[in-house]
């Protein structure tokens, strides 16, 4: 089967400018930071620039090393203040309550970042928020992480005006030295070291209606923001497929009918799309894994039974042929490879225009 080429992950400028002001609020020289990262910041005074998400990593990295302490992003009043959420935001505050918004920003997470997936996860005591950051070659800084999980917290009080605080919080980071600001952050201790980065709201709070609701202004910003999707990139069903199966991919293997009802299809009708785009399931689910694969093995937390869990193989076996196939080499040695330091070279563009 041949590989195709992987669609770059990028971040709205909005997004990352929000960054900027945060580390500005924090008195980190965001001028040298963002030129260390490779990151034109001027360029993110056009709404339609997109910064790949490896250059961002790189500049959560920078940030901490000058940051010299623990906690950063950790602030709960500046990740109100600065997870720029742009017109994703606007939308959510036009809508009835937090659930009903949530329904939406699972496909609307693109506009902010198609290197973060979001789904909700019901269970007894209410849902669980589930964020998922994918299409990244070197490993994500805990910072980045756990930023983007304290701003969709915060988002739930800013949106409903109530001190809403969440049940349990799940982060996939190693236990910190110091947990004080994390208990401050997020109102309890979270759990370290988890399979996933969620938290989870009690069902009675997702419902409480949100003061600023306006249907005309909800419905405006649904289309503004379907809008703003389709200038993204890729509008293709298969891009849509492939970002349902990385949502899917840790609970195993997704069959094509699971990926069709997620989308709201039938199997017939994705079959349908998928050959008119001549490309097939099978194709993106390797695709998709081997992505992922990339991300996961440059992650030194991750045990490669751990991956292969992930990845939704059945075993670790299955992982070690799929390597060999992808990458040349098995994944103990393709780990090492990503790992070891890369020759200086130019860099390619920092960002990336949208693309209809």
């Amino acid at each position: 089967m041949p590989l195709t080429p992987l669609q770059p992950r990028t971040s709205s400028a909005a997004w990352v400018r929000g960054i900027a002001d945060l580390f500005a609020a924090e008195g980190l020289p965001v001028a040298e930071l963002f030129a260390q990262a490779d990151i034109d910041l001027a360029s993110l005074q056009n709404p339609q620039t997109r910064v790949d998400v490896d250059r961002v990593s790189r500049l959560w990295e920078a940030a901490a090393v000058r940051y010299d302490q623990p906690g950063l992003g950790l602030d709960r009043r500046l990740a109100a203040r600065y997870g720029n959420l742009d017109l994703v935001g606007h939308a959510l505050a036009s809508g009835p309550n937090l659930l009903e918004g949530f329904k939406h920003l699972d496909r609307h997470m693109a506009l902010i970042s198609d290197a973060t997936t979001f789904t909700m996860e019901r269970e007894p005591r209410g849902y669980w928020m589930v964020l998922n950051h994918i299409g990244a070659s070197r490993p994500i800084p805990r910072q980045r992480v756990e930023f983007a999980v304290l701003t969709l917290l915060t988002l739930c009080h800013w949106l409903t005006r109530r001190e809403l605080e969440p049940l349990a919080v799940d982060l996939v980071t190693p236990p910190p030295t110091n947990d004080a600001r994390y208990r401050a952050a997020f109102g309890l201790l979270p759990r370290f070291g988890q399979p996933a980065n969620r938290f989870l709201m009690a069902e009675a709070d997702l419902l409480q209606p949100i003061p600023t609701h306006n249907p005309s202004l909800w419905a405006l910003h649904e289309k503004l923001v379907e809008t703003e999707l389709g200038q993204l990139g890729p509008s293709q069903v298969s891009s849509k497929v492939r970002t349902a199966i990385a949502r899917l991919l840790h609970r195993g293997e997704p069959r094509r009918e699971d990926v069709a009802a997620h989308l709201n299809l039938t199997d017939r009708t994705l079959q349908r799309r998928l050959q008119a785009e001549s490309v097939s399931y099978q194709q993106l689910l390797d695709d998709t894994r081997r992505e992922l694969a990339q991300q996961y093995l440059s992650d030194t937390r991750r045990s490669l039974v751990e991956v292969a869990d992930l990845l939704g193989f059945a075993d670790q076996s299955n992982l070690f042929r799929a390597c060999r196939r992808w990458f040349g080499m098995p994944p103990g040695q393709y780990r090492a490879h990503l790992l070891a330091p890369a020759p200086a070279a130019p860099h390619p563009l920092a960002t990336l225009p949208l693309t209809g």
